[in-house]
């Protein structure tokens, strides 16, 4: 079932989002500073480009406290936010309505909005398995 909803979902939007999410990456890449950031925004665009059969967590939950958990990621989240990530949430947003407007859309519409909230937080949060 994984395999159908995610073909499906790169039809109706998820393409157009994970390629979001790599020109994200790589304006952070040029930009020295924004590395960190960069290799997170590569793997959330796998994430975008299949969602289904993977939810996001935080870290905490998998491996403990670390560096981007703490203070640092609350630092690291507001510079995302401030430099990418309300561009990916609004995309999100956009693809969400887009979806929402036929009944076979509604499930692909609410992964856009999980992937938007996604998108406005993500440092101290890594990708897991169902």
């Amino acid at each position: 079932m994984n395999l159908i909803l995610n073909v499906l979902w790169i039809v109706l939007g998820g393409a157009w989002m994970a390629l979001g999410w790599l020109l994200a990456a790589f304006l952070m890449a040029i930009s020295i500073i924004g590395l960190p950031w960069a290799r997170s925004a590569v793997v959330m665009a796998g994430y975008a480009l299949l969602p289904f059969g993977f939810r996001a967590v935080g870290r905490e939950e998998i491996s403990g406290p670390d560096f981007g958990t703490g203070g640092f990621g609350i630092v690291g989240n507001l510079l995302w936010l401030v430099l990418a990530g309300w561009w990916l949430a609004l995309g999100h947003l956009i693809s969400a309505v887009l979806n929402a407007v036929t009944i076979i859309g509604l499930p692909f519409a609410w992964a856009h909005l999980k992937l938007a909230g996604f998108a406005l937080w993500p440092v101290g949060r890594t990708i897991v398995e169902r």
